[in-house]
């Protein structure tokens, strides 16, 4: 059974930081590229960062291109996501997900105050 548990969210003010963890288990993480996404309250859920499963090739939304960074370690079955210069749009619950599964995680709500 899959299984994903995001946390590392919390209130910070504008142009502060925040890393968010997603440990996993229930599949072969090191062959999954993995994902984070967000989703602000009323809106659909945003794909904003993605890395593949030997930690190459990030690539970002153009959203937080620049300021986030994903990684991952695949010894600890764990994907991450660095979120600095955070700005108030960036106030969401962030999901992480792993490509080709359809479970997601509770969440974790990051909310950035002006």
């Amino acid at each position: 059974q899959v299984r994903l548990m995001e946390s590392g969210g919390g209130s910070v003010q504008s142009g502060g930081s925040l890393r968010l963890s997603c440990s996993t288990s229930g599949f072969t993480f090191s062959e999954s590229a993995m994902n984070w996404y967000r989703q602000i309250p009323g809106e659909g859920r945003e794909l904003i960062a993605t890395i593949t499963g030997r930690g190459t090739n990030p690539r970002y939304a153009d959203s937080v291109k620049g300021r986030f960074t994903i990684s991952r370690d695949n010894a600890k079955n764990t994907a991450y996501l660095q979120m600095n210069n955070l700005r108030p749009e960036d106030t969401a619950v962030y999901y992480c997900r792993a490509t080709g599964y359809l479970d997601w995680g509770p969440g974790t709500q990051v909310t950035v105050s002006s």
